[in-house]
Order: structure tokens, then sequence, then C-alpha cells
């Protein structure tokens, strides 16, 4: 029986107009039992409450409280609802916190487009800066090489890109995190390990292994123009596009390598990393008219973000 009124409730409740203001008046009037008492609680008149519980009963169709003029009680009909109305009061405010958590950018996803070399070094920072901010905001990081930056934002696969080049795009924006050295990666038993400064010029006759010189990339120039200064052309031995590749093979002593000092987060016994004069740049870089307030949040974060 109680299970067919519940059903019964449901339905009547999706054909009726009941308001969460009426059932907030039902159960504080269940709660005392005295329509003086329960009108000073809720701020309105004993009239006004006395219309909302009589408006109440007639839009459900049943009776919820037997009242004379020394008292009130719940017919079992009361009862059964004041349970039943309390779940629903319960959910809605947890649905409409829920909301505005969302609104606010509290809770939501991010997906973040990265390239390896930050993976161990300035990344782990910025997100557990996310994290202390904005606990319940999840973030999707995404290994990405640098050509795929801004055609992954333009194509929203990701909402924010770290690059180590400017956007090309007029639809994108950027902000430079920070700047930091190259470095000449070698094995750790490499003879010229122990070196406290390196003249590259006089590595020319070392095997080296690279990214493509060929490459569009700023990261390609930046080591072509490197090269030029040093006047030779790298003798390569193989050619990758990720770090990771290219430390493991120093770490063989398949050649040396000229890679930006943030992976020396990477292999700290395997290979050395010796700091060179020039210098590579990260940027976040986001759509421009992006309205998306998770973003806004971390972008914030991410102002406030200060290298090591």
């Amino acid at each position: 029986m109680q299970k067919n009124a519940k059903f019964a409730l449901i339905n009547a409740n999706i054909e009726l107009k009941m308001n969460l203001q009426q059932i907030k008046y039902f159960l504080a009037l269940a709660d005392e039992l005295h329509f003086w008492k329960t009108s000073e609680k809720v701020f309105i008149t004993q009239s006004a409450l006395s219309r909302h519980i009589k408006n109440l009963e007639g839009e459900l169709g049943i009776q919820l409280f037997e009242r004379d003029k020394r008292n009130v009680k719940l017919t079992a009909a009361g009862d059964f609802l004041r349970t039943e109305f309390a779940k629903i009061l319960t959910d809605a405010e947890s649905v409409t916190r829920h909301a505005k958590q969302i609104a606010a950018g509290e809770i939501g996803t991010i997906r973040i487009g990265h390239p390896a070399s930050i993976t161990f070094s300035v990344l782990p920072e910025i997100l557990l800066g996310l994290s202390n901010k904005h606990p319940n905001v999840i973030a999707q990081m995404i290994e990405i090489d640098a050509v795929e930056a801004d055609s992954s934002l333009l194509a929203h696969r990701i909402d924010l890109a770290f690059n180590r080049e400017l956007p090309k795009s007029k639809e994108l924006d950027s902000k430079m995190l920070m700047t930091e050295n190259f470095a000449l990666v070698v094995a750790a038993n490499h003879p010229i390990n122990q070196a406290a400064k390196i003249d590259l010029s006089k590595l020319k006759d070392e095997w080296f292994v690279l990214p493509s010189l060929a490459g569009k990339s700023e990261h390609a120039a930046q080591l072509r123009a490197i090269f030029a200064e040093a006047d030779f052309a790298p003798r390569v031995r193989f050619e990758s596009d990720f770090g990771a590749t290219l430390l493991g093979l120093v770490a063989k002593g398949l050649g040396i390598s000229l890679m930006p000092f943030s992976y020396s987060h990477y292999l700290t016994k395997e290979v050395r990393f010796i700091k060179m004069s020039p210098t590579s740049s990260l940027y976040a870089i986001w759509r421009s008219r992006d309205a998306n307030v998770v973003l806004q949040n971390f972008l914030r974060v991410i102002e406030s973000f200060r290298a090591g």
C-alpha cells in the first residue's frame, strides 16, 4: 500500500505545481505542530501560513493535518509526506548547490595539452595550484607536440596548451610562463661529463640525437640558430620529436643532444645536463573568446604562477 501511495505521489507531483517554499512551510509546521510558533519561525503571518497549507492540500487532494482550535497533528498521509518531502528538499538543495558550483567553475573538466619536458618540472606545480584553489576540477592531461598545439585548440580537442612557441592563429591568446636554459645532454660516462662549461663549436665531431632540424617549429628554429652560431652542422645519428626517446638514446651512449633544461627531471642518474646560455620559453595558450569558466579559473591560477 505504502509503495503504491508513493508512486501515486510521484505522478501527482509531475502534474501539480507545488513549489519548494510550500514544502518548506509544510515541513516547518510538521515539526512544530503549532501555527503561531511556525509562522514566527518562517517569518510570515499565521493566516498566510494557513493559506499555504490549504493550497498545498488542495493541490495534492489530500488532508495533511488534523486541526481544531487547540491541536494540530499530522494525518497518516501527512506523516508519510513529511519523510518524502524532506528527501525532496534535501535533493533540491544539493542539486542547486551543484549547479551553482558548475556555474562558478568549481566543478568541471579542463583538457590540457603539454610537452613531455614539463611533466616532472613546472606542470605538477601548476596543477598543485589548481588543486588547492579548485579541488573539484578534473584536469585531463594530453601530451602533444609543439606543431599540434594550435590545431588541437582550434579543433576544441583541448582547452589550454603549454607550448614552447607562440601561437600563429589570431584566434588564440598566450602568456609567457617562464624562460629556461638549453642544456647539452650527455651520458653519465661520456668524457665531457666533467666539463663545467661547454664550447659547442668543439663538438662538431660528436654524434647527435635531435629533433628534425628541418622542422617548422620554433624549437627546431632555435636549434638551427644554436648550431649556426657554433658554425657547424651536427652529425645526426637518430631523429625524434619525443624528448623521452632522445633521453633514452643519450643514456645508451648513442649520441649527445641539446634540450630544454626541464628535461633534467627525467633521468637524473643516466645522463647529465650541462647548462648553456641560449634560452627556451614556455607559453600558456588558449582560445581568445572561450567563455569556459573552468578555463578562466585555471588562467587565474596560471597568472599567479612563478617559475622557480
